[in-house]
């Protein structure tokens, strides 16, 4: 297939006019000039429309009902094929604080899930998100404390062995005990992001010299910015080579400290996440999420208490709320694109339209309006 006249998201993260040929899967030519077809190829005239990366969302829980901790094929395809509806193209859904026999099952459930995955109607599963057990129980969020543990970077090591480097990011609380040993250990293996803590500022310095790479969700689930406290947020910010994560759901952070996000570590370094769950694409009512009971209403989800319990939207949405926030257009699908396939260690084939890359990519109108969702298999 040929598709002309679109304005394509080009590696430099800006929009050119321009044309894209693919074929089985692949991307075989991105040109600024109409490419010629050749004999009974397929062209799709992208007049007005903009044609981007499929983006990548590495931090979720579930939709439509289901959730990764469900360890089960049914309960992965749903969310592969509803997360691709949504313009997501690749996945790296989370587990949530359970047993460290649970997190096995569920890890082992995905790789070999993902294995054979062929489907051209599903997200590519491409790795787990493990976030938790490793936190701290003084700052579980909406994780079930029973199930809080030591950083164990044995059991990491022979999970990761089992299924061939599948574990991409872990979220670990850097006060913990043997957290530094375990990041230190294993930060060539998989990428650490420093979440559901109470670390200080020192700490945290030392967890990305160590090697962590991420911040889980900022400003969520960690201590805040203090003048005489500055924190993991500063830390990171520091390093200078830090992703953050962060949710644009309009309901988990204020709009004006989206934008401070931004501004303070750059649209190189910002990731957008849905960390949506099973209640996404749902109506209202009661859901599970790690063993405990939540509710969705007034576009979130709530434990009983009234904690934030993960948001019901998808990435997509999420990037359009940045945009809406004040986020330029181009650096909002940076941070849902071309970032998180970078940290998760997708690049090579996901992230941009480019020649030889899989041709999973999203035609939308200009005001976010999905068209047409690319994401062929090779055949």
């Amino acid at each position: 297939m040929i598709i002309r006249n679109a304005d394509i998201y080009s590696e430099d993260f800006h929009f050119h006019r321009g044309s894209v040929r693919f074929y089985r899967g692949r991307i075989l030519t991105v040109s600024r000039e109409e490419i010629e077809p050749d004999s009974g190829e397929e062209v799709l005239d992208a007049e007005g429309l903009d044609l981007i990366p499929g983006m990548t969302d590495e931090h979720f829980h579930g939709c439509m009902s289901y959730d990764l901790c469900d360890a089960s094929w049914e309960a992965i395809q749903a969310m592969a094929k509803w997360e691709r509806s949504q313009g997501v193209t690749q996945i790296c859904p989370a587990t949530m604080t359970l047993s460290e026999e649970s997190v096995h099952s569920i890890v082992k459930t995905a790789y070999d899930y993902a294995k054979g995955q062929t489907a051209d109607d599903e997200a590519r599963l491409v790795g787990v998100h493990m976030e938790g057990p490793f936190i701290s129980p003084d700052r579980v969020g909406a994780q079930n404390p029973e199930f809080v543990h030591l950083p164990d970077a044995d059991f990491l090591e022979k999970l990761e062995d089992e299924t061939h480097g599948f574990v991409r990011i872990v979220t670990i609380a850097p006060e913990t005990e043997g957290a530094i040993d375990c990041i230190r250990k294993l930060s060539g293996r998989i990428r650490f992001s420093i979440g559901h803590t109470m670390t200080d500022y020192d700490t945290a310095k030392k967890a990305f010299d160590a090697g962590a790479g991420n911040l889980t969700h900022l400003y969520n689930a960690m201590p805040g910015i203090h003048h005489r406290k500055p924190g993991p947020i500063v830390a990171g910010w520091e390093h200078g080579d830090v992703f953050a994560e962060i949710i644009s759901d309009g309901v988990h952070i204020h709009p004006a400290s989206v934008r401070t996000a931004f501004r303070l570590f750059g649209a190189e370094h910002m990731i957008l996440i849905s960390d949506s769950t099973r209640a996404a694409g749902m109506e209202d009512g009661q859901y599970e999420l790690g063993g405990q009971p939540i509710f969705k209403h007034d576009g979130a989800a709530y434990l009983a208490d009234g904690t934030l319990a993960g948001s019901t939207t998808s990435l997509w949405e999420c990037c359009r709320n940045a945009i809406r926030f004040g986020i330029p257009k181009e650096d909002a699908i940076r941070a849902a694109t071309y970032n998180p396939a970078k940290a998760v260690g997708i690049l090579q084939d996901y992230g941009t339209i480019e020649k030889e890359k899989c041709a999973n990519m999203v035609l939308s109108k200009k005001d976010g309006t999905i068209v047409r969702v690319f994401s062929e298999r090779e055949k």
